[in-house]
C-alpha cells in the first residue's frame, strides 16, 4: 500500500467544508451495505478508522445526514452534502473518515470488506479479510495488529 504523508487535509465536494488528519489509520474497509451504497452512489463505501485525537475540522461545521443515531451519526458538508465522516455512537477511539475527501486517496486500500451478503455481484475490493457482516468484536484486536503489520 502506498504510503500517506501526514498531516493530511481534505475537503468536501464543495471546498466549504475542511478537516486534517495528524494520526494515521487503525485500519481501512470497504463496506458494501445497502446503506452504504446508496450513501455513496457506488458499489461500497471506503472508510478509514481514524484515531478520534487525530482528526479535525479546520473549516466549516459539519451537519449530521444519513444515518442520525441512534447507533451511529454521519457527518456531512451542509452546502453539498457530502458524506465527510462517520460517528459510531459510545465508540470514542476513532472516527471513520472517508478516504477519497483527500486529493491522494491511494493510501486507503481496504484491508477488510464487510457486509459481503449485500454487495453487488460484480463488486470486488483487494481486501484481505471478507466479512458477511461485520468483525465479531473477538477478532478486532487481531485485524488492527495485522493492518499494523502490513504498512
Amino acid at each position: 500500500m502506498p504510503e500517506m504523508t501526514l498531516p493530511m487535509q481534505g475537503r468536501c465536494r464543495c471546498g466549504h467544508l475542511k478537516i486534517e488528519i495528524t494520526a494515521p489509520p487503525l485500519m481501512t474497509a470497504a463496506c458494501h451495505c445497502k446503506g452504504c451504497q446508496r450513501m455513496s452512489a457506488s458499489a461500497y463505501s471506503l472508510t478509514a478508522m481514524i484515531p478520534a485525537q487525530g482528526v479535525r475540522v479546520l473549516e466549516g461545521e459539519p451537519v449530521k445526514g444519513g444515518i442520525r443515531g441512534p447507533q451511529l451519526d454521519h457527518y456531512c458538508c451542509p452546502e453539498c452534502m457530502s458524506w465527510v465522516f462517520t460517528r459510531i455512537t459510545g465508540v470514542d477511539a476513532f472516527v471513520n473518515v472517508r478516504p477519497t475527501m483527500f486529493d491522494d486517496a491511494s493510501w486507503a486500500e481496504p484491508f477488510i470488506e464487510t457486509m459481503t451478503s449485500e454487495k453487488l455481484p460484480w463488486a470486488t475490493t483487494p481486501a484481505r479479510h471478507s466479512y458477511e457482516g461485520f468483525p465479531p468484536e473477538a477478532d478486532f484486536a487481531e485485524l488492527l495488529a495485522a493492518f499494523t503489520a502490513s504498512r
